[in-house]
């Protein structure tokens, strides 16, 4: 493996991380009505459990409202009740086949909780580029040790990496802050 390899891998995994925390931040509500919110949530079809993206046409109606439209007629009630029992602290409502979502206005004490959420989801991510660059550089150190790099290419990529994970913890800060502005904005 040489230096450009440990630095490629390097990145593209940190690039993997954000990319898991920008999915990890969709999934915290926000006072707004987002589809995506109701992605974990699985409701029961024909004896095994499938997100309910896959058995029913998710959008919005307004920016409060989610809308849910059953592809088939019996999954209206299996959905509600699904939607009703996920942990979202939603209260969807029938309306012959369409269901409609409204999403509840968040109190401040909720909106300090969920940035609190944010924070940590973001600490986490930042964990996670920290144990990638302790990777790369024992991959770099063990270069060395096997005499194929000089001590000034590992130092040197050693420095690349450090200057990687910098940015990309930077991204991940950014990212958090945003997440915090749209929590707490009424």
């Amino acid at each position: 493996m040489s230096i450009a390899d440990i630095k490629k891998t390097a990145e593209s995994k940190m690039a993997k991380s954000v990319e898991a925390l920008k999915g990890e931040l969709q999934k915290i509500r926000t006072g707004r009505a987002h589809p995506g919110i109701l992605d974990q949530v699985h409701v029961d079809y024909y004896g095994s459990m499938v997100p309910i993206s896959q058995v029913a046409n998710v959008s919005l109606l307004d920016a409060r409202t989610i809308s849910v439209q059953p592809w088939e007629k019996g999954l209206g009630a299996k959905i509600e009740k699904a939607i009703r029992e996920s942990d979202l602290g939603l209260n969807p409502a029938s309306q012959g086949d369409l269901i409609r979502v409204p999403m509840p206005p968040l109190s401040e004490e909720r909106r300090r909780d969920l940035t609190k959420v944010v924070r940590h989801t973001g600490e986490e991510a930042k964990v996670a580029v920290r144990n990638l660059r302790r990777d790369a550089i024992e991959h770099l150190k063990k270069l060395l040790k096997d005499k194929a790099v000089s001590e000034d290419e590992e130092r040197r990529a050693q420095d690349e990496v450090q200057k990687l994970t910098d940015r990309t913890v930077a991204e991940i800060d950014k990212l958090v802050h945003a997440k915090e502005a749209e929590v707490m904005a009424v």
